[in-house]
């Protein structure tokens, strides 16, 4: 052991694996809360975290999974750097789990590994048609449009009839980048060059978008249906029997806050909708309208029409829904003509080697939700020093926020059990700070880090500054790798 090793030796060693909001968050809570009870459990305050993430940047689903037109993910990303820009936290990028380490030689050199990871892939679309050639999942199309490094480069924009499939954000978003003005979308976003060429050349002038429940159960935030109140050249279209609620139902929506401004906002876009009819079809400035964004609740799809092996048209069941949330189907079909569909149905969280997964859960096995890992989805043992938090411990619901009261809650769970562990949860039989370098190195592995993205960072300023922008995305991995090694 060198003699800086031999200094920090004591200190709590934790690694994570992933730097999405959920990772850079239950990092951020660990040291805190170390800081807060740590002399009151026996564990001390000091701990140096190690942060793994299998891509050559971090920010995981700010970065690579909402659509760059949020205005709010330029702050939340600026918050996770700050928190990256800490002595304590060691950014290991370009470094995947389970390739480049394996969770012995974690296990080896840390008292605790905490699975931090996301999701990557669709849940699959079970209708019929939903392999034909024009049915997209919207984890991929959404892969395209934020310039994931492994991700499309181009994208097949021919359909000038689009539908999309699904009632919640991810639905929003692929709606609205797939009506979007190309020349709008890159004045006020980081696109790289070859996402703004598809959507310049984008033919698509009909969107219909299918929500299964009623107008009452969608799963909108308010910022994203106000965001799709402002796109222009876009009439929206809605049908007023979607909005004819009963007292029961409006009722139940009033009672939970977000749900009820929600339902607003809803009922905010029908009189838009109504003023755009009636001003002659124009957008919500008042300039007319070349592309029409229809919204359908109480609309299933139910299959999917091809011809020759593609998209036709699809199949829409028309629904009732209760103020129970119950949907019933009424055997009522109307077909609509449309050549490419995009179902936003779902995430399905990416597993880990060596980890138990729920399938049902769609997430990483854990004790009751508590983000103890455990030996099997039901009924398994608790595995000593294995953690999840985030999507990998609950599955793919709830907003970037929720993570915070997950990384607290996991990260209480976690001070608890090095507390009750052997020479106050020390329990690593590696102890050297440095050993995780040399071992990568021995593998051929050049992780980035924080000094690295900083380069790429500064770089994608730069090149967003030539054209009058705040930020221009690097895509390619190479370049990535490149530019933080330089």
């Amino acid at each position: 052991m060198t003699e800086s090793s031999n200094t920090n030796a004591n200190e709590l060693r934790i690694a994570v694996i992933g730097a999405g909001p959920a990772g850079v968050y239950s990092s951020d809570i660990f040291l805190r809360q170390l800081k807060k009870l740590g002399e009151e459990l026996g564990l001390g305050t000091e701990a140096r975290i190690d942060l793994f993430e299998k891509l050559p940047v971090p920010f995981g689903l700010v970065r690579y999974g909402v659509a760059p037109d949020h205005p709010s993910i330029k702050f939340i990303a600026s918050a996770l750097e700050k928190t990256l820009d800490n002595p304590d936290i060691h950014l290991y990028c370009d470094v995947e789990f389970g390739k480049d380490v394996t969770l012995d030689d974690l296990l080896a050199r840390y008292d605790a590994v905490l699975f931090a990871t996301g999701a990557v892939k669709d849940k699959p679309l079970r209708i019929s048609g939903a392999d034909l050639d024009g049915v997209y999942g919207a984890a991929k199309f959404v892969e395209w449009y934020d310039g994931y490094p492994t991700g499309a480069r181009e994208w097949p924009l021919t359909a000038e009839n689009v539908a999309v499939i699904g009632g919640g954000n991810v639905a929003m978003d692929v709606a609205r980048e797939l009506m979007r003005n190309a020349d709008d979308l890159k004045a006020k976003t980081d696109i790289p060059d070859n996402v703004y060429e598809g959507i310049r050349n984008n033919k698509a002038k009909v969107l219909h978008l299918f929500i299964r429940r009623g107008v009452a159960q969608a799963k909108f935030s308010v910022q994203e249906l106000r965001e799709m109140e402002k796109l222009p050249g876009v009439q929206l279209i809605i049908n007023e029997d979607d909005f004819e609620l009963d007292d029961e139902t409006i009722e139940v929506a009033g009672k939970d806050k977000l749900t009820r401004q929600m339902v607003e906002e809803l009922f905010a876009i029908r009189e838009m909708a109504e003023d755009m009819e009636d001003d002659g079809d124009v957008d919500y400035e008042g300039n007319p309208a070349d592309r029409k964004y229809y919204v359908h609740f109480n609309s299933a799809p139910t299959e999917i029409v091809g011809e020759e092996g593609k998209v036709k048209a699809i199949r829409v069941e028309r629904t009732e829904t209760g103020a129970d949330g119950v949907m019933h189907r009424t055997g009522e079909f109307t077909d609509y003509p449309v050549e490419a569909v995009y179902h936003a149905i779902g995430y399905q969280p990416a597993e880990a080697p060596g980890i138990a997964y729920d399938e049902h859960g769609a997430h990483l096995a854990n004790a009751n939700g508590d983000g103890r890992i455990t030996t099997e989805a039901e009924g398994g043992e608790v595995r000593e020093r294995l953690y999840a938090t985030g999507w990998a411990k609950r599955g793919p619901v709830g907003l970037i926020g929720s993570t915070k009261s997950d990384a607290l809650a996991i990260v209480t769970n976690m001070l608890e059990d090095l507390a009750k562990a052997a020479e106050g949860g020390r329990v690593a039989a590696d102890r050297d700070p440095e050993s995780i370098d040399r071992l990568l190195e021995s593998r051929g592995v050049k992780p980035i880090d924080f000094a690295g993205w900083k380069k790429v960072d500064a770089f994608e300023r730069a090149e967003g500054a030539k054209e009058g922008r705040e930020h221009k995305k690097v895509v390619e991995p190479a370049q990535m790798r490149e530019l933080a090694h330089a």
